[in-house]
């Protein structure tokens, strides 16, 4: 009981604090001195009376139009939330909300969208959060990361109701299994609505829902995930290493390219195997033995030598400003998401490659002098 109370003191210091992370207003002034970024969203989050999204379940599906605005001296990898009192100069702020009334209208919108860029650069970016998180986080999060990356094309989050609490652990693993239908139900009206590539970005708890979610995909119609998806990118999956192959074992075809971006440093996934009773067996988000994924065509990012620099030892590759200059600077990093024709791992990222059947490992290297 007492490592119990020690974990949950942990999480509270990690991942809480005394803000209210409940509520954030709508500021259409924040524009004024921001930089506006679209942010479409769907989520099975049970509507507020104030207009937002809380924490609770729906069987509803809501479509959504988000406009975030970056903060004017935003620097890469750092997040700023403006939450029941936001600053535009100095925080990301909730700068427009729009409810769409028929999923007609929200693929006539992203169409729109879409048609700001150059033909082959009109894909769509599905941002799926992870653990802790509410609606207007995501939001904030998915925006700062496809800006710094400078992904193209257009952004939708899937908002699954997360309780946006520390301790509200065992309600999300819950919740990310009644959010599987609606990923899904996201997903396949995206290909309908005429959407030519769509890339999967899915961060910590997120990256379990996604795989959830491809599996019951594949079950019902084997070989989509190739046919219509144009990458998966786990990000810091809190997901067990045993399940995950499982998973991977129902794809017909495993959708390229599939990249895992670990770290050895991960202090959350380290108390996420405390929780679970796993001291020493790794989460797939701290994997470091490539032998155990070796039978799929995956890319494994190891990140370990950027964790201490990043703002968040969780989600280094977007919060470590040296990591994402090098994933702007590497050769094709970009090209890679916007084309069909596959690129091996190591031709994008450089670092220590290792090759075991399938599967490549890619142990980044940072530039000295990014340590902290």
């Amino acid at each position: 009981m007492q490592g119990l109370r020690a974990v949950a003191a942990l999480l509270l210091i990690g991942l809480g604090g005394c803000t209210d992370r409940s509520y954030s207003p709508t500021v259409p002034e924040a524009l004024e001195v921001g930089t506006a970024k679209t942010v479409f969203a769907a989520t099975t989050r049970e509507p507020l009376p104030n207009g937002t999204y809380g924490s609770e379940r729906t069987e509803d599906f809501s479509l959504l139009e988000l406009t975030v605005s970056i903060p004017p001296g935003h620097k890469a990898g750092d997040l700023k939330f403006g939450y029941g009192d936001p600053d535009p100069l100095r925080e990301f702020t909730m700068a427009g909300r729009r409810i769409f009334a028929s999923e007609a209208d929200f693929s006539a919108r992203l169409r729109q969208e879409l048609s700001k860029f150059p033909a082959n650069q009109r894909e769509v970016t599905v941002f799926v959060h992870g653990f802790n998180s509410t609606q207007a986080e995501t939001a904030f999060r998915a925006a700062q990361l496809t800006h710094d990356i400078e992904i193209p094309g257009a952004t939708v989050v899937y908002s699954w109701p997360s309780k946006g609490k520390p301790l509200g652990y065992a309600y999300d693993g819950d919740s990310v299994l009644f959010a599987r239908d609606g990923l899904e139900r996201l997903l396949r009206q995206l290909r309908s609505s005429g959407v030519d590539r769509i890339v999967i970005v899915a961060h910590s708890m997120g990256g379990l829902l996604t795989m959830e979610t491809l599996r019951q995909i594949e079950i019902q119609s084997p070989g989509w995930a190739a046919k219509n998806l144009g990458g998966v990118v786990l990000m810091s999956p809190d997901l067990d290493v045993d399940v995950f192959k499982t998973q991977m074992r129902r794809f017909a075809k495993v959708p390229e390219p599939f990249l895992i971006f670990v770290s050895r440093k991960d202090n959350i996934l380290t108390l996420s195997q405390r929780l679970r009773g796993l001291d020493g067996r790794e989460r797939l988000g701290n994997l470091n033995n490539i032998e155990e994924v070796k039978e799929f065509p995956v890319g494994i990012v190891d990140t370990t030598e950027f964790a201490e620099e990043a703002g968040s030892q969780h989600f280094v590759a977007a919060t470590s400003p040296a990591l994402l200059a090098l994933l702007n600077g590497a050769q094709e990093t970009t090209e890679t998401f916007r084309r069909e024709s596959n690129v091996p791992i190591d031709r994008i990222l450089p670092g220590q490659i290792v090759i075991r059947d399938n599967a490549t490992r890619v142990n980044l290297q940072a530039p000295r002098g990014s340590e902290k």
